[in-house]
């Protein structure tokens, strides 16, 4: 199940992760409010987020691995527009 993310680097996430890993669950949480005013806060309110994802590409595949295929899969908005991102990716069933 994925519920739709708000706010216009939530919506690109979403749609990088979707579009690069087909996943079966995939949760786009802003924590930006946990740390306003904190390093990397940037004003716009879209600066922290956690992932939470489950993909059949991330079956065999080290927590390093996974971690590393979501960055790939988000690019450029990693470095331009997100200072901070906690990813929790699985694999189905597990």
């Amino acid at each position: 199940m994925t519920h739709p993310a708000t706010g216009p680097a939530a919506q690109e996430i979403t749609a990088r992760l979707t579009a690069a890993l087909a996943p079966s669950k995939l949760d786009v949480i802003n924590d930006s409010a946990k740390h306003r005013g904190h390093m990397g806060d940037d004003g716009s309110g879209e600066s922290h987020f956690t992932v939470v994802i489950e993909s059949a590409a991330f079956a065999g595949k080290s927590r390093l691995e996974r971690q590393r295929m979501v960055n790939r899969a988000l690019g450029d908005i990693m470095v331009e527009r997100v200072h901070a991102l906690a990813i929790r990716a699985t694999a189905p069933g597990e």
